[in-house]
């Protein structure tokens, strides 16, 4: 073997060595308080698939849209037509808050989807929930974000995964979640005059 090879080979059995050590030490499991956020794309793309991941394990699972609910959503006919048997889909939203221009009516849709959310999460037989676009309804106060985390402290069954989507997350989930990522904008087509396109928006 030439020493190039070697070398490589070397220094690639050490880095293996020392992650399996690391990996060997990881033996908690627990539900997760999931949080994906920030200006850039991918954050309820990043949601479903998780979402379709739980699916192709065969664990029970559902979503409830805060904001996109009036769309007819790539997402939402896959998962209808497919997969209704794994995964509950509850569009509560009416429309982002510039489409209803009715901060009544956006609080109560909110409040409405909250609820439906607390009663997901709260099914020790669903292990993964989907709050879609909530942090829109968090950052707007439509919902209160104090009483959000404190029944994610104390009423979410231990195993249960939640995933929360939407810019600007607020600091006090942010501190609650194990797995926070932030969506970075650095080019975005919108910015060019292109319009969200269905497969890649919606």
């Amino acid at each position: 073997m030439p020493d190039t090879d070697r070398s490589h080979a070397e220094k690639k059995a050490r880095i293996k060595a020392a992650k399996d050590r690391v990996l060997a030490e990881k033996t908690a499991e627990k539900g997760l308080v999931i949080v994906h956020t920030g200006t850039g794309k991918g954050k309820s793309s990043a949601g479903f698939g998780m979402i379709l991941r739980a699916i192709a394990h065969g664990m029970p699972c559902a979503v409830v849209q805060f904001i996109k609910g009036a769309w007819d959503t790539g997402e939402r006919r896959l998962i209808t037509a497919h997969f209704s048997d794994l995964c509950q889909f509850h569009a509560m939203g009416e429309g982002f808050t510039w489409e209803t221009q009715d901060r009544t009516r956006d609080v109560a849709a909110a409040r409405a989807g909250w609820e439906k959310a607390k009663d997901l999460i709260r099914d020790p037989a669903i292990r993964m929930v989907l709050l879609d676009e909530i942090n829109i309804a968090l950052r707007y106060d439509y919902l209160d974000v104090a009483e959000v985390v404190e029944f994610l402290q104390t009423e979410k069954p231990p195993m249960t995964h939640v995933v929360l989507t939407g810019r600007n997350a607020k600091p006090e989930l942010i501190d609650l979640a194990d797995l926070v990522t932030e969506m970075t904008l650095v080019k975005h087509p919108f910015r060019a005059g292109i319009k969200g396109q269905p497969g890649v928006e919606f």
